[in-house]
């Protein structure tokens, strides 16, 4: 199976993909209103079956099923949502211990986050 994982955010979405085992990053958009095309042709070309999109707590929880029934709408495609606490953090605390430096722990971690959802899903 395909699936596609979504870190949604207010200026930027991360995306990852899986086609086994394993997740990996797939790509940044930025969040406007062309996004949901940009995503219907990556799930187009990529064959996605099913989508994953992470949900966190309070207004951003809102704002994100928001996100995900209008995606529906347009992709046609089953979305399920995985719980994404703490998964920003965990990128840049994967980063530092990467030896990653500060310019590159500035630029957009949606991707980086969105594998994490993923993988999560995965092994749950």
């Amino acid at each position: 199976m395909v699936i596609l994982g979504i870190d949604f955010g207010l200026k930027h979405i991360g995306l990852a993909l899986a086609t086994g085992p394993l997740a990996e990053p797939l790509a940044n958009l930025k969040t406007a209103p062309k996004v949901y095309e940009e995503i219907r042709q990556i799930c187009h070309t990529q064959g996605i079956e099913k989508i994953v999109v992470g949900l966190s707590e309070g207004k951003m929880a809102q704002k994100t099923h928001q996100f995900a029934q209008q995606l529906e709408q347009v992709v046609k495609i089953p979305i399920v949502f995985q719980d994404e606490t703490l998964t920003t953090e965990q990128v840049t605390r994967k980063l530092i211990e990467g030896g990653s430096g500060r310019d590159k722990r500035k630029r957009p971690k949606h991707a980086y986050a969105a594998t994490l959802i993923l993988q999560e899903f995965i092994d749950g």
